[in-house]
């Protein structure tokens, strides 16, 4: 009897000791980087508030009160008083042409946020007096006349006075292109030249050119201008992508899922970013997707870069997340686009395209035999019904192989619920952009505001419980800046302040938010590493300049970061934490409108 009590306090004493040990390990572990006095938006399933964040080792390691937190502060640990301030989780643009856009950001007169045409067209006269000879002005995408208080397009006549006999050329969505007299003259378009099928160059009564380059739908037209202006030096693409990724922390945004893009190719066209992984110097995390470029060979393409490239998202293969291959899209095959031109008519695949079926099945299954996920362009409910048609035979060839991958359709605005069911049915998920913020009005001049109520149907995509991610699909169709798109999700106005959504069809700002983080981490499968700031997930946050949660609907679109941390480093500062904010090397090169413009212009 004595050995048995002898044995029990034996064992009591080792629990004891073994409990004081745990007591001892939680009390002296201590946080690299402490913010209190906060407004933290937790974005877990509970839709959790705290007063403070601690991080270590680049991942969340507590959210809590401000006392609680501070107890894990050590020597070495950073304090920051966010003075109470909203902190999200970083935002994730799950459609974002990232790559191409540092490619060519230096290049480019932006003008996002340009409230008037009068500055816009000043603007374009400030650039054209500096521009050196052998380069262009150029404004390409981000932009609808609806945000000017004109609300209208400018004339060519304008375009011609604002830029004398600098080649110029303005990019409108995808739909139409401005050329002005320099400009064609400097390419050596005229009357005689040919444009590519589905576009025309516009004539006058006269029969001369008037410089409006229109795709009727097929934008080859417009890529064609781009990809024959002078390029910018590799330096300078460098130089560009990394004032651009700054540009986007500067908004909270930190990681985008890359979509590519024509005109764009991999890997020649991806050096940029690719020196700032390779030199880790990455301030967001980028997840991309290849685009094929060779229409008619699109098959051999990836073909070849499923056997030179790997997909991967953890383990050996990528550790950080922060920057790797996700897989193909988002366009599979150029004879299956549906281009999302509301200016035109809307292309029907069976009238227009009578290979798509073959072309599209022949790299559904190349993805799915190789275990690659895919992502793939679809505007319209049409499209999206014929696609999910080879989407099912594949699955029933391949024993459902296809549903066990991450696939997904990007934009979606008028996709049918019948249709919505078949995609959940199959495991995909949809990735919406904020084109109809851009593009709204002209979407109800040709398909009516009943239909725009709807376009696309999101909170019917969620109540289903299909994955859904958001985004922008900058710097082309629409701005980077997400606050206007997830504007666009809360109030369904355009910028405008054109009324599209139905109350029906708009979303709650948590809602939204979360959209913009855990729901387009599910795009490039990482939702259970980020989107929310519980704790293990990455510490990819953002301090806001005011309260997204209260602050009045209209100033949502005014939202910016003055703290963005990816994790757990500082990767932007303004305002009070102006003093953190990184070295950036100087804009180059010398008549870059970034050096005198800057991005996004928000005055």
């Amino acid at each position: 009897m004595k050995k048995l009590v002898s044995i029990l306090m034996i064992g009591f004493f080792l629990v004891a000791c073994n409990n004081e040990s745990k007591k001892q390990i939680e009390v002296t572990e201590t946080a690299d980087l402490i913010v209190t006095n906060a407004k933290v938006a937790v974005m877990d399933d509970n839709r959790t508030f705290a007063e403070a964040i601690a991080v270590k080792d680049g991942k969340v390691l507590k959210t809590g009160t401000s006392e609680d937190i501070l107890k894990l502060k050590g020597e070495s640990t950073k304090t920051f008083n966010a003075k109470g301030r909203t902190i999200i989780p970083g935002l994730n643009d799950s459609h974002l042409h990232l790559t191409r856009g540092g490619r060519f950001f230096n290049a480019e007169v932006r003008w996002d946020g340009v409230k008037t045409l009068k500055r816009a067209l000043e603007m374009l006269k400030e650039q054209a007096s500096r521009t050196p000879e052998g380069q262009w002005v150029r404004v390409i995408g981000g932009w609808s006349p609806f945000q000017f208080e004109e609300k209208r397009l400018f004339t060519m006549e304008e375009l011609n006075e604002a830029t004398g006999n600098v080649p110029t050329y303005v990019l409108f969505l995808y739909s139409q292109g401005y050329l002005n007299q320099a400009g064609l003259d400097a390419l050596g378009i005229d009357e005689n030249t040919k444009a590519p099928e589905g576009s025309r160059f516009e004539k006058g009564p006269d029969g001369k050119l008037t410089g409006v380059l229109i795709a009727e739908p097929n934008p080859t037209i417009l890529y064609a201008r781009i990809g024959s202006l002078p390029p910018l030096t590799q330096e300078e693409m460098e130089n560009g992508t990394k004032q651009f990724y700054r540009e986007l922390n500067s908004f909270g945004i930190t990681s985008g899922i890359d979509a590519g893009g024509g005109g764009h190719k991999f890997p020649k066209d991806y050096t940029g970013t690719k020196a700032l992984a390779d030199a880790g110097e990455m301030p967001i995390r980028l997840s991309y997707f290849l685009f094929p470029q060779n229409k008619g060979a699109e098959y051999e393409e990836f073909t070849e870069w499923m056997e030179t490239n790997e997909v991967g998202h953890n383990g050996e293969i990528h550790l950080d997340h922060g920057y790797e291959l996700e897989g193909g899209g988002e366009f599979l095959a150029w004879s299956a686009g549906d281009f999302e031109n509301f200016l035109a008519p809307q292309p029907l695949l069976d009238r227009d395209r009578p290979t798509w079926r073959k072309d599209l099945k022949r790299i559904v299954r190349l993805h799915v035999d190789n275990g690659w996920p895919f992502r793939i362009h679809a505007t319209y409910g049409e499209t999206i019904s014929l696609m999910l048609d080879v989407f099912e035979e594949v699955n029933e060839e391949t024993n459902g192989k296809l549903a066990s991958k991450r696939w997904l359709f990007d934009h979606a605005e008028t996709v049918q619920e019948k249709d919505l069911m078949r995609i959940k049915a199959l495991n995909g998920g949809i990735a919406i952009q904020a084109r109809m913020a851009y593009a709204g009005e002209y979407f109800v001049e040709r398909y009516g505001a009943e239909k725009a109520e709807q376009a696309p149907p999101v909170k019917k995509m969620m109540e289903l419980g299909l994955p859904v991610g958001a985004g922008t699909d900058g710097t082309r169709v629409a701005s980077y800046n997400p606050w206007p798109a997830l504007y666009w999700l809360i109030t369904g106005k355009t910028v405008g302040d054109f009324q599209l959504a139905s109350k029906e069809n708009q979303l709650t700002r948590e809602e939204a938010l979360h959209l913009y983080t855990k729901g387009s981490a599910w795009v490039s499968n990482e939702e259970t590493v980020k989107g929310t700031l519980e704790e293990g997930m990455y510490a990819d946050f953002a301090i806001l300049s005011d309260d997204y949660f209260t602050v009045p609907e209209k100033r949502i679109n005014d939202l910016r970061s003055i703290l963005t941390v990816v994790g757990g480093k500082v990767v932007y500062g303004s305002e009070e934490f102006s003093n953190l904010n990184p070295p950036l090397p100087e804009v180059i090169p010398n008549w870059s409108p970034v050096k005198y413009f800057g991005g996004y212009q928000s005055n």
